[in-house]
């Protein structure tokens, strides 16, 4: 919610996915509404975000979203890289971290 309300101040339009969806669902909902930009974090209940990055990055119609994966493990500059991503976000993160990283990749 907090990364949610940081982009919106930001002015972008936000969507979120509820972590309940089936991971076809998801799939399904990220594939229609094509985002400028995906962020997942690597832990969500019952899905896990490297598996979503990988599989969205090896289908042509969305491997071109730019993905950011979102966690506090140590790692994850590694996991990022494994899973596909094009970028990280490390928490805890500032907003201006936020805004600088989802930046680099929106596109209007």
């Amino acid at each position: 919610e907090a990364l949610s309300l940081m982009l919106e101040d930001a002015g972008y339009t936000i969507r979120t996915l509820e972590e309940r969806a089936s991971f076809e669902t998801m799939l399904d909902t990220i594939q229609q509404d094509d985002p400028g930009v995906l962020l997942l974090d690597i832990w969500m209940s019952g899905k896990d975000g490297r598996d979503i990055c990988k599989h969205l990055k090896n289908q042509e119609a969305t491997q071109h979203i730019p993905i950011i994966l979102v966690s506090a493990n140590s790692d994850l500059q590694r996991i990022a890289q494994e899973a596909g991503a094009d970028d990280y976000l490390a928490k805890p993160f500032g907003m201006k971290e936020v805004i600088t990283i989802v930046g680099k990749y929106f596109v209007e």
